[in-house]
Order: structure tokens, then sequence, then C-alpha cells
């Protein structure tokens, strides 16, 4: 279970895995590497009857920036995304927030600092977020022309959609308060991994199966909708391909850039 990874760390104590978002200096953004490695740990923890439960966390004060958008830009990497959006099957990036789900104990995310666009995506996944109070947090996709595509249709369903539009039309930055009065987030505390710390010690004096059966049961509600997951590829290889994704780019740093008019129906 100790593999030694290089964007991640992945520490297990005592019943519970840690697993720490580890690109600091990028405010743990998420790059193609991290998500190979996020998904090798998940189906490492899919597998193991020792650990009760799961924290995801960042490194140094900040949960993630998202995407690393200076890496997806790598025309290597661009040509690795459209082929993931293009394929039939369920793509690597909606895979990665979507796999906690299918663990069989409970996933916890600890948000801190920035909790931005695919960062936002990923704590989603988990089962229960804690954020600290002086967290800022964002759907930022349509920044930079694009849609969320990492399995939204499926993590954010405890959002009103009239809501979940709003955020995914203007990317607005939310308060950790915020956040949680509009079910982004589950709770707001001052030291928010001692608040999971407390959290998993009340979950781990049931019986693990208990919690399994509360986790698919109420999961159950919520099955995969593989049409949905082909719109959200859909639409965002539209937007790659389309003249405003790289007019947005544009408007995000300097003033006085003016969208064509909508090209799609």
């Amino acid at each position: 279970m100790m593999k030694r990874y290089q964007t991640i760390t992945l520490q297990v104590q005592d019943g519970i895995a840690t697993l720490c978002l580890n690109r600091p200096d990028k405010k743990n953004a998420i790059n193609f590497l991290m998500i190979d490695e996020l998904l090798d740990v998940a189906k490492q923890l899919q597998k193991s009857r020792d650990i009760f439960a799961v924290k995801i966390m960042g490194a140094k004060g900040d949960f993630s920036a998202g995407l690393d958008l200076g890496e997806l830009n790598n025309p290597k990497n661009t040509l690795s995304a459209i082929y993931q959006l293009i394929k039939p099957s369920m793509s690597k990036f909606q895979r990665v927030c979507l796999i906690w789900q299918q663990l069989p104990m409970p996933v916890i995310a600890v948000v801190q600092g920035v909790c931005l666009g695919g960062g936002l995506q990923l704590a989603l996944g988990a089962d229960i977020r804690i954020v600290d109070h002086k967290a800022k947090i964002a759907l930022l996709e349509a920044k930079w022309g694009l849609v969320a595509d990492m399995g939204i249709t499926h993590t954010a369903y405890g959002v009103r959609s009239d809501v979940l539009k709003q955020l995914a039309m203007t990317a607005e930055m939310l308060s950790s308060v915020k956040a949680c009065e509009l079910g982004l987030m589950t709770h707001v505390s001052d030291m928010p991994e001692l608040m999971a710390d407390d959290l998993i010690a009340k979950i781990s004096s049931r019986s693990p199966d208990a919690v399994l059966a509360a986790k698919r049961v109420v999961n159950a509600a919520h099955c995969i909708n593989h049409a949905a997951l082909y719109q959200e590829k859909y639409w965002q290889l539209k937007l790659l391909i389309g003249k405003n994704r790289r007019l947005a780019i544009a408007k995000a740093y300097q003033d006085g850039i003016t969208f064509v008019k909508r090209q799609f129906r």
C-alpha cells in the first residue's frame, strides 16, 4: 500500500488512509500524471479490508487549483484529452472524480485554500466535504471557455439545478460558508482536518458492513447515467475546438476581448 508516487502521497495509519495532492508549487493543480496516480491509489483502496476511511487533502494549505492548464495546452496532452472525450466509455477525467464513490469505505475531503475547477469536482467525488472557513471555491471552467466535465452531472446532485447552472455559467468565486449553504460542501470548520478525524472516529465505532451498506444504498438513488456523462464530453469537445474558447483564454489576461456570436445550438 505504501507505493511511492510523484504527485501525491499516501499514508496509512490506524486504518485511515490519508491521500495528499502534492504539487504545492502549482497549488496542487491536477496534471495527467496525478490523475493516473489517483486512479492507481483508488484501485488499491478498493481491494482493502483493513482501511475503514480515506481522507483526501492538499499539501501546503491548498486543496487544488484545478486542472493544470499549462500542461493541458501542450499539443501532445491536448490530443490525449481529445481522445478521452471522443472514446465511447467514461473519460479518465470523469473516472478520477467518480471512482471514490465506488470505494467500500467513506471518503472525506478536507478542503483548504483554493478549491477550483477540477479540484472542486474531485472534492465533490468524496462522500463528505469539510471546508476551512477561509477557503475559496469555484467552478472555474467558464473563465477558460470550458464546461465542468469531470462527472459533475453525478457528483453535484445535491445542488439545486438552477444554482449549479449559475455557478457553471459565471465561474463565481464562493466563500466556504456560501459553498456550504449551496450544498457544495458539507461542513465549515476552523480546523477541518480535526473535524474529519472526529467524524472518522464516530464512523469507525459502527459496523464496517453497515457503513458500506449506507454508502451503497444512498448512492443507488443516483446510478451512473452514461448519457449524462456523454453530454459532458460532447460539449467539452465542441468548446475545445470553438473560437470562443481561445477568446476566453485571452479575456482572462486582457481587457477589451469580445466573443464571437454563439457557434453552437
